[in-house]
């Protein structure tokens, strides 16, 4: 039976004291939900604009998938969580983008998205992610 390890990279910013950014066991990498905040400052960003928003979120996603040796190949499922029902015509056309670019293999990760609270007003979009590690 594999260890779990906690994923840790300075490229998203750093987790709260009650969760690690990641967890990867045997070939499952689970990372926590990320918002919108800049690794090097913990700023959350681009107040107001989803669009901006769910990009940044997604580019902290990556890192955390990337330090846990996967790919964005690897993942087989993305979750967002958006506070505002009129925000998700903007946030599905930049989380399409995101997602398109950055996925080779032609295949696209599977998707829930929910509308709720989120803990801090700025937050427009929380996004976790689910991967799967593969032999390549």
């Amino acid at each position: 039976m594999s260890d779990k390890i906690a994923v840790r990279t300075t490229d998203a910013p750093a987790p709260a004291h009650t969760f690690s950014q990641g967890v990867r066991k045997g070939p499952f990498v689970q990372v926590s939900g990320q918002g919108p905040v800049d690794p090097a400052t913990s700023e959350y960003l681009h107040p107001g604009d989803v669009a901006a928003q769910t990009t940044r979120t997604l580019r902290n996603v990556l890192a955390i998938v990337e330090a846990a040796g996967a790919t964005f190949d690897d993942v087989v499922m993305l979750r967002v969580y958006l506070t505002e029902r009129e925000d998700f015509a903007l946030m599905n056309d930049a989380y399409g983008a995101f997602v398109t670019e950055h996925t080779t293999g032609g295949v696209l990760p599977a998707r829930t998205t929910v509308f709720t609270g989120l803990p801090r007003a700025e937050m427009l979009v929380e996004i976790d992610a689910l991967a799967v590690v593969t032999d390549r």
